[in-house]
């Protein structure tokens, strides 16, 4: 076996031995898990979760997840808890304490502090027997025969079983809240979700030139417009009001069409009846015009007024598409 294949084996041993353990949580998962995402639903205060080595990092990550699923949670390393942090433990919160072993020393000292503030206590463990195990008032059993490390050592599918874990309280509680798309889009605006629920047309036609040509313009006009407002079209407006659209191929056209272009004026070269979109609307809606039309460029208009031009190189500059 050449030095690639060897790779490749190990790579598919950890996958496979981790996906064995992820499918096996899904038979441990019982009425105790249903209690204690029940517990949180209802409670009044926060999520504050803590660990120790590895499973801290996994408990920030699923603070995260928390958080940006309506679920508010923060994150203390077990080892400060008992010195000071535990301050910060509120009379309503719900303490969730990961440890895959349960009897470190760290967790030792601090379950016993947890019980005498009276917070309801969540444990996430491996071992069920544990001193975790038998004093939180909840146990997620995460079990795990082994690690993927071929030394049982390195933290690998112990604490990928505990982030699944944390993504199932998670998401039950995004069921249980009703939390929607648009709620996570509140925590998330400056994303491409929040943007698309967000951003209206007007957001971007009022950063864009606003080209616009009489019908009588002539062709000299119309191009001086176009190259000056660099948006490579112009609307064609009367009393303000949209009557067709010029763009770069319409030039083209002409220019194929005619030997010279003298005389011709902006209504002898426009589309008449251009696509046009209301600009309070939604700039998403503008994009599933755009892809739908097969064209780059669409007219803002509002109560029968011209407001301006988006394109779709606007779109993928606001990460739309």
């Amino acid at each position: 076996m050449n030095i690639h294949d060897t790779i490749l084996s190990y790579a598919k041993k950890t996958i496979n031995e981790e996906a064995k353990a992820i499918a096996h949580l899904e038979e441990l998962i019982d009425e105790e898990f249903a209690k204690a995402v029940h517990i949180i639903h209802k409670s009044k205060g926060r999520v504050v979760i803590t660990g120790i080595g590895k499973s801290a990092i996994i408990a920030q990550k699923i603070v995260a997840t928390m958080n940006s699923t309506g679920t508010p949670a923060i994150f203390i390393h077990a080892a400060d808890a008992i010195h000071g942090d535990l301050g910060s433990v509120l009379e309503d919160d719900v303490v969730i304490c990961i440890s895959k072993s349960g009897n470190t020393p760290e967790i030792k000292v601090l379950v016993p502090f947890i019980k005498n503030f009276k917070n309801t206590l969540i444990g996430i463990t491996s071992n069920k027997d544990s001193f975790l195990g038998k004093h939180a008032d909840y146990i997620l059993h995460a079990f795990v025969e082994k690690e993927a490390c071929p030394n049982n050592l390195a933290p690998t599918t112990s604490t990928t079983v505990q982030l699944v874990m944390g993504d199932a309280l998670a998401v039950c509680l995004l069921h249980l809240q009703g939390f929607s798309i648009r709620d996570f889009a509140k925590y998330h605006p400056g994303g491409a979700l929040g943007k698309k629920l967000y951003l209206r047309v007007s957001d971007i036609t009022t950063k864009n030139e606003k080209p616009e040509v009489s019908p009588s313009a002539d062709i000299k006009s119309v191009i001086v417009e176009m190259t000056e407002k660099r948006l490579g079209a112009t609307a064609v407006t009367e009393d303000g009001s949209i009557v067709g659209f010029i763009t770069d191929g319409d030039l083209r056209r002409m220019l194929t069409n005619n030997n010279s272009f003298e005389g011709l004026t902006a209504k002898d070269i426009m589309t008449s009846n251009p696509k046009r979109i209301p600009n309070d609307a939604m700039a998403v809606d503008a994009l599933e015009m755009l892809e739908e039309n097969g064209i780059s460029q669409l007219l803002a208009e509002q109560n029968g007024k011209y407001k301006g031009i988006i394109h779709i190189h606007d779109l993928i500059r606001e990460g739309i598409l």
